[in-house]
């Protein structure tokens, strides 16, 4: 039987949009069960941080907030934008990192001084991925497509590469996420502001890939921690397997003094500017 013109149309239409869905789950991050095992492999790299209250390279300026750049032979990508965009532009700059490169965004938690610098990237590279916690604010994912963003919602531990993934949504609150990279020395976590605890979100990383956590780097939230709950918190941490720790941002002064005291030629100092290469 011939088709007439207008079914065609709709029989061509049709198949472009089965082609196109198929592409979007193609490309599209996997989801895993928070029960489930990430089976992830390990990979080299560096992360740089671009944005903090804390200075380590003399270039760069700080501001609250918080930004890091995980670069990786699949990927590259960026976890947060702090909060200022010309401090993140002048970061970027002098870091002589090159926004094209940039494959995803990761948001840890809706906060200003995490979401702050997006226009930054999405001024230069629109259309960008952008992979927020599960019940992300809807005015902010708006927000993030006024400007360009593609925003994807996640809820459940993700792989965004065979190497990297994010935890599981926990609820501080804010919801909040972080960063798992696969090293050949085991996990690093990278965190934004950690509202949920950081040692629960190493747990987290810990119950999901089975794997000795050798850094956790970023926000602690820890700024008006007595010494008991340092303590618990570094048992804990300890529990699950953290050898090294590198808390800026929103740690608090007297808690990263802690941290440098407790864990000695395994605390590293960080602060914007800060690389560190992997394998």
């Amino acid at each position: 039987m011939i088709l007439g013109i207008k079914n065609r149309q709709l029989l061509i239409a049709g198949i472009l949009l089965v082609l196109i869905g198929g592409l979007i789950v193609l490309y599209r991050p996997v989801e895993e069960s928070a029960s489930g095992i990430l089976q992830l492999q390990p990979t080299s790299g560096s992360l740089t941080v671009l944005f903090d209250n804390y200075l380590y390279e003399s270039s760069c300026q700080t501001e609250w907030g918080y930004s890091c750049l995980v670069e990786t032979p699949e990927m590259t990508v960026l976890f947060d934008t702090g909060g200022d965009p010309t401090v993140l532009a002048h970061n970027i700059e002098a870091l002589d990192v090159d926004v094209q490169e940039i494959d995803c965004i990761v948001l840890s938690h809706e906060h200003w001084d995490h979401i702050g610098g997006l226009a930054v990237i999405l001024g230069q590279k629109p259309n960008t991925p952008i992979y927020v916690p599960g019940d992300f604010p809807y005015h902010v994912m708006s927000s993030i497509r006024s400007m360009g963003g593609e925003c994807v919602e996640l809820g459940n531990a993700t792989k965004i590469t065979d190497s990297i993934a994010v935890t599981d949504t926990l609820d501080g609150p804010p919801v909040e996420h972080a960063l798992i990279i696969k090293t050949s020395e085991g996990i690093i976590l990278v965190t934004g502001c950690s509202h949920p605890g950081v040692q629960n979100l190493a747990r987290n990383a810990y119950e999901l890939t089975d794997d000795t956590i050798h850094l956790v780097i970023g926000g602690y939230h820890l700024g008006s921690a007595t010494n008991y709950m340092l303590d618990r918190v570094c048992d804990e941490l300890d529990e699950n397997g953290v050898e090294c720790v590198s808390a800026t941002h929103c740690t608090g002064d007297d808690s990263i003094q802690y941290f440098r005291d407790r864990y000695g030629e395994n605390y590293i100092d960080s602060g914007a500017g800060f690389h560190y290469e992997f394998v």
